[in-house]
């Protein structure tokens, strides 16, 4: 595995959530972008998950998929499962037309479930053992 793939894949994660939350505090707020980069976060966390188990991840915006790959390593992932689901709708259906209307509703859903799989225990662990490996 390469730990700075992984990290690089976790910042890029972490930036969208907080571009989500720069976002959420415009006056003229889109929701649906909002929620993108919700998406967009959960989605890097996966992919880095998967490559710190020597796993090249498809090219894909499919939260469900890449959760169910993720579930091949550690079936714990289920737990994070029904937050997959909610976010795959905003994953990439949200940027074309006849969408359906986003509200801020789904947006503190949105943050509530990046939270979740940021903070979750298999992300966590990753995260302790690249930054400790940095700092030997």
């Amino acid at each position: 595995m390469n730990n700075e793939e992984v990290k690089e894949w976790f910042d890029i994660a972490d930036s969208d959530f907080d571009s989500a939350k720069i976002l959420n505090e415009a006056v003229r707020k889109h929701y649906e972008i909002i929620c993108y980069h919700c998406s967009q976060a959960v989605e890097k966390y996966l992919k880095g998950f998967l490559i710190y188990q020597d796993v090249i991840p498809r090219k894909t915006h499919n939260l469900v998929l890449l959760n169910d790959l993720c579930c091949e390593f550690d079936n714990d992932f289920q737990n994070v499962y029904d937050e997959c689901r909610f976010l795959n709708v905003f994953a990439t259906d949200i940027r074309y037309p006849n969408r359906y209307e986003v509200t801020e509703i789904h947006v503190n859903q949105a943050f509530t479930a990046v939270e979740k799989v940021k903070s979750f225990k298999p992300i966590l662990d990753i995260r302790t053992i690249i930054n400790n490996e940095e700092e030997t």
